[in-house]
């Protein structure tokens, strides 16, 4: 069994430098020329950041982005610099505690628009389509069922907002927001990458449902960044448990999500802590995606 003291909910003792940031899971902090993120363990379901922590999952979510950007950097540039925690020297205080878990980058200016792209039917996009038949006025066709794959993928922009949910938005104002030239190439490049990422994850025997990306601007050009691929801003779906009209266990939070579904939580106040079982197999599914997607144990690193 996993133990959860291994895991990391903030890493404010460790790092010596200013906090920018704290979000449900990342903290930014301020190097001067770069930032420095560091991916905790926590986690959050349905707005609240939950306890305990999850041993691992901050190391699965940094080194899995760190997997998709190398792999990705021919279609689009990104932000990473590097993500080696002895080239901190003394702004680490324990590298052994932020190693795997930590990634300098360069200083974007972040456009602010979640860029989703939507290559199956489900989750909110379902929820939509049963409404009115389209999903952010993009018009789908009649009869589609719920994990129904689309005939092709369709980009559905959010305009992000720091408190609350992020807003879902026709791409016609997405064009308003940021200009009809950067909208296109955000939509064209969010395009181009899930393409990529759907067909490498095929070949694992993985369906990647949906994800979504960030963009930032460094000296007046695009670049990916935040996170990529991860299960915490994709769906991904095993190919063996695939299955239309039904809700699919999607390889991530989901024993977290189940667990708290089924209990008396009224979602208003924080929940009780998780109990330890939930976290171990939450954390095994962490672990498991990792190993799937990159064919390395991340606990042998």
């Amino acid at each position: 069994m996993f133990v959860s003291s291994q895991a990391l909910s903030t890493a404010e003792h460790l790092v010596d430098a200013s906090l920018l940031y704290k979000g449900k899971v990342r903290e930014l902090y301020d190097l001067g020329e770069h930032y420095l993120i560091v991916v905790t363990d926590r986690i959050s379901a349905f707005d609240y950041v939950l306890d305990p922590a999850i041993p691992y999952k901050g190391d699965v979510l940094n080194s899995l982005s760190a997997y998709w950007f190398e792999q990705t950097s021919d279609l689009l540039d990104n932000h990473v610099v590097h993500t080696d925690v002895l080239k901190l020297g003394t702004v680490a205080k324990d590298p052994l505690a932020l190693k795997n878990r930590i990634m300098v980058t360069r200083k974007a200016e972040r456009i602010d628009i979640e860029c989703v792209v939507r290559g199956y039917i489900t989750g909110g996009g379902w929820r939509q389509y049963q409404a009115n038949g389209a999903v952010n006025g993009i018009e789908l066709p009649a009869g589609l069922r719920k994990n129904s794959p689309l005939p092709e993928p369709i980009f559905t922009p959010a305009a992000k907002n720091d408190v609350g949910h992020d807003e879902d938005i026709p791409f016609e104002k997405m064009e308003e927001l940021v200009g009809a030239e950067l909208a296109a190439e955000l939509r064209d490049k969010s395009l181009a990458l899930y393409e990529f990422a759907r067909k490498a994850c095929a070949e694992k025997g993985i369906i990647l449902a949906d994800c979504k990306f960030e963009f930032g601007l460094v000296d007046g050009q695009v670049i990916l960044i935040d996170e990529i691929f991860t299960p915490d801003s994709s769906r991904f779906w095993a190919e063996d448990k695939y299955a239309l009209d039904v809700e699919i266990d999607s390889m991530d939070k989901e024993p977290v999500r189940a667990y708290l579904s089924g209990t008396d939580w009224d979602k208003n106040s924080a929940p009780d802590p998780l109990p330890a079982d939930v976290v171990e197999e939450t954390t095994k599914r962490y672990l498991g995606i990792y190993e799937r997607l990159t064919g390395k144990s991340l606990l042998g690193l």
